[in-house]
């Protein structure tokens, strides 16, 4: 029986210092929280804490220089800003992906048995 392989892809943004800006999981909070409009929620969904989750989102601010996340009466929303990184990141993340697909067919595919 012939085996299967496939290649796994990771891409975060990191600063000058090496500390996560954006990647997959700060992705995932944002969405969370855009469907939910409460960081509370999006930490539940998430198994995450609120101050971890909070910590992340906060972390990210300060290294972008940016708001992602303001207050909305009782709850919380997205900044136009953070909802354009989402979609940049988003097409940025499938054209990795569709690179390195593309690339392991060409270059690894026939090696692998």
């Amino acid at each position: 029986m012939k085996k299967k392989f496939t290649i796994k892809s990771k891409v975060w943004i990191e600063d000058q210092n090496g500390n996560v800006v954006f990647g997959l999981g700060r992705y995932r909070i944002l969405d969370a929280i855009k469907r939910h409009n409460s960081l509370q929620a999006a930490a539940r969904e998430l198994k995450m804490g609120y101050r971890a989750l909070w910590g992340r989102i906060k972390a990210s601010e300060d290294r972008l220089g940016e708001r992602l996340v303001v207050r909305d009466g009782r709850g919380s929303k997205l900044t136009p800003y953070a909802m354009d990184l989402m979609d940049r990141f988003n097409e940025m993340h499938i054209h990795i992906l569709d690179d390195s697909n593309s690339s392991f067919s060409k270059l690894l595919t026939k090696s692998l048995k």
